[in-house]
């Protein structure tokens, strides 16, 4: 029997504090004229099309675009709504998380849609290659929603938080909750 999941992306009202689960993974927070914009490069389309709706969810206008190299890009308008995570996520011109972040259910599910992988029984989180200092910090967020990851390709140029053992696989499911409906999302959902 399964503990019930005090808050969950399927109950929870999405709001701007679900954007910094982009920011744990690879994705940019940038000031521009009108705001900030927050961008992410994600390896699928699938990917794009579900973090555009949950963006869209919370409010904010979304412009889908492709990378130099060919890769599908989600960015936010520029916002001043935004301009409050931008500066909690820096220090300086350097990303960082902001001391005691817990992510909300829907920041985990954003996070788990631009970046999540499943690994065998296990699920992996990407982490930000380019803003190491962040990982163990992530890792601590991710303990204090119950979830105790391990650190992973630190060394490799593919940094991860791996996500295993039955219960904490089973509890992060409950938070990020059902798989997008875009077509392929399902492959790379957790699972329990």
């Amino acid at each position: 029997m399964s503990q019930l999941a005090f808050f969950s992306a399927d109950t929870d009202d999405p709001s701007l504090a679900d954007v910094a689960g982009l920011l744990a993974g690879t994705g940019q927070a940038v000031p521009m004229a009108g705001g900030t914009r927050v961008s992410v490069v994600v390896d699928a389309q699938w990917r794009a099309l579900a973090l555009a709706d949950e963006l869209t969810a919370i409010g904010l206008d979304v412009e889908l675009t492709h990378s130099e190299e060919g890769s599908p890009v989600v960015r936010t308008e520029p916002t001043a709504l935004l301009d409050d995570l931008r500066e909690q996520w820096s220090s300086g011109a350097v990303k960082a998380v902001p001391p005691g972040w817990t992510p909300t259910a829907r920041a985990l599910r954003q996070w788990a849609i631009a970046s999540g992988r499943r690994d065998g029984d296990k699920y992996l989180l990407g982490l930000d290659p380019h803003a190491p200092d962040t990982h163990p910090a992530l890792a601590t967020a991710l303990m204090r929603v119950g979830v105790a990851p391990i650190l992973t390709g630190t060394r490799g140029g593919d940094p991860g938080l791996r996500i295993a053992g039955k219960r904490r696989v089973t509890r992060f499911v409950e938070m990020v909750g059902a798989p997008p409906q875009q077509p392929g999302a399902a492959q790379f959902w957790p699972t329990f």
